[in-house]
């Protein structure tokens, strides 16, 4: 992926959020200035599932190796993204890369929302949801946690709504947090992998439900 330089004189990378440059940065305080938006952590220039993924990532990074995110942020500035297939996109993607990283707790949480994710992408179809095949994948690799969450989750469909307010938000926090936990030794290097997994997605996901697909979803699943 191709990056552009970050400016001279930006602050270094720093955990949580500031109230200027002076106090140093986070990932998405970066990106805003890089977008020549308002100072903020939350900036329009990026979806706020991607951006709580960054924060996240750079939150849970060591202060010795934070600064190897600088040349990802100019990667997340414009990706607004958006839309159901791409929500499911990108928090499958996230979740597979992270789920065999994690603890067993994480690993259970992990897999009911890649049981989910699953669920969306059969009735959105590949146009939506590419990665229907890497989803069922994962779940393969971890069947104890996969037959779990099978016990456990509530039947019957999960809505629009339910997804993008809680599964989606729930699965990026759950890969980030429980690889920051987890047993893997270069938990940086993977922290850094999760988020480019990220960009990746969303950047070649497309955005958007075209209005002939969304009248063909179920009703529960467009509430």
């Amino acid at each position: 992926m191709a990056h552009r330089h970050v400016p001279d004189g930006l602050p270094v990378l720093a955990r949580g959020k500031h109230r200027s440059p002076r106090s140093g940065a986070c990932f998405m305080e970066m990106a805003s200035v890089l977008a020549g938006e308002k100072w903020s952590d939350q900036p329009r220039c990026t979806h706020p599932l991607l951006a709580g993924l960054a924060r996240l990532v750079n939150d849970s990074t060591s202060d010795e190796r934070r600064g190897e995110l600088v040349e990802l942020i100019p990667s997340v500035v414009g990706v607004r993204g958006g839309g159901l297939g791409w929500e499911v996109s990108l928090a499958a993607a996230v979740s597979v890369e992270a789920i065999l990283d994690v603890p067993e707790e994480r690993q259970r949480a992990l897999a009911a929302g890649l049981l989910r994710c699953e669920e969306l992408a059969v009735v959105l179809g590949p146009d939506q949801v590419p990665g229907l095949a890497g989803i069922r994948t994962a779940l393969e690799d971890v069947p104890g946690a996969a037959r779990w969450a099978r016990g456990f989750m509530q039947p019957g469909p999960i809505t629009a709504s339910q997804f993008h307010k809680h599964t989606a938000p729930t699965l990026i926090r759950c890969s980030v947090l429980g690889i920051a936990a987890g047993p893997t030794a270069d938990r940086d290097g993977r922290l850094r992998d999760v988020l480019r997994t990220g960009i990746e997605t969303a950047r070649r996901v497309p955005a958007g439900l075209p209005s002939a697909e969304r009248r063909r979803l179920p009703s529960v699943l467009s509430r």
